[in-house]
């Protein structure tokens, strides 16, 4: 099951519009604090800029919203850019867009696209990753069931995270939570029960 869509990766772009230069920063935070540490690096290391305006969403549902326009006109650049997040539904972000001003003042319906094209061009630039509840299982085998169960990996519905090696095989498999039943039944099926479970949990991945 997708729980929410948020950022692959941190990202920069950059916008140059009536030669005022905008600067897109953006990255994932999972908590307000993280948002705040990030808003706070982006301020220092462009202390000179015209403007840093900096916004954030929080939550599976977008639940914590913040934005400031941090001395632009009331609603022309960090709420702009909050929607454009929620209509691509993106969450657990924060994103800070700066400016140097250009010495051309662009008016309030300027602003609002400078902002919101930075913004969407940061976006693109970090790519959107799917976080999934799934099941993670961790579990131990002969070294001769390996190959059956890569072989396996091609056409179920589950990837093989992670293989270690020693008197035995213990390999940790990922699948959406739907198919935790099924994962078990493949794996007893495979080592004619002769396999073990380590661990198991369901969890955000």
């Amino acid at each position: 099951m997708i729980l929410y869509r948020t950022v692959a990766s941190e990202a920069t772009a950059e916008v140059i519009i009536s030669r005022s230069r905008f600067i897109g920063h953006i990255a994932r935070a999972d908590s307000k604090e993280e948002a705040d540490r990030f808003i706070r690096s982006v301020r220092e290391e462009h202390k000179s800029a015209t403007h840093n305006v900096p916004c954030f969403l929080i939550g599976e549902k977008q639940e914590l919203k913040w934005a400031s326009d941090d001395g632009e006109p009331s609603g022309t650049s960090g709420m702009p850019m909050v929607q454009m997040l929620e209509k691509e539904g993106i969450t657990n972000v924060v994103l800070v867009v700066t400016r140097y001003f250009g010495g051309i003042k662009l008016g309030t319906g300027g602003l609002v696209r400078a902002y919101t094209e930075t913004a969407a061009k940061t976006l693109k630039a970090a790519g959107i990753k799917e976080v999934r509840e799934m099941y993670v299982v961790r579990y131990s085998m002969a070294y001769n069931f390996l190959p059956k169960l890569q072989n396996l990996e091609r056409t179920k519905n589950f990837t093989i995270e992670e293989v270690e090696y020693g008197e035995d095989v213990k390999v940790t498999i990922a699948a959406g939570t739907e198919e935790k039943e099924s994962i078990r039944e493949l794996l007893g099926d495979l080592t004619c029960g002769r396999g073990k479970v380590l661990s198991e949990e369901e969890k955000a991945y």
